[in-house]
């Protein structure tokens, strides 16, 4: 499976399509098919029917708005700077961190951090 470097909770600006321009927020990242669902973006309108409930009720269709997943190649992530919105690039690096056993003894390890390439360039 391939990794992304959008993360859900990511702000995200729309680099491409209709909704060129729009800072959103991910909802859901799907790796498998490199695809983010960003909110208010790729708004997509489903016409439901009213279907029966098991308790006798009928829970009411009409049209429902949701939105629809955009590739990943369509987005780039934004970070505040200096209170305002710039998009930036993600790198990985490792860094040196401390673990801890069920028993309690510690032990050194590396992780792999996201870094912001912007935040690293001040």
């Amino acid at each position: 499976m391939k990794s992304l470097n959008i993360k859900k909770g990511d702000r995200v600006k729309v680099i491409a399509g209709n909704d060129k321009g729009t800072i959103g927020e991910v909802l859901s990242v799907d790796p498998q098919r490199e695809r983010v669902v960003v909110q208010g973006v790729n708004i997509r309108k489903h016409h439901r029917r009213d279907t029966p409930n098991a308790d006798g009720t009928a829970q009411k269709g009409g049209i429902v708005s949701s939105e629809a997943p955009v590739h990943v190649s369509n987005v780039q992530l934004v970070t505040k700077v200096d209170g305002e919105d710039v998009v930036t690039r993600v790198g990985h690096r490792r860094e040196d961190v401390t673990k801890r056993r069920s028993d309690g003894s510690e032990y050194a390890a590396k992780r792999s951090v996201r870094y912001l390439k912007k935040e690293e360039a001040k």
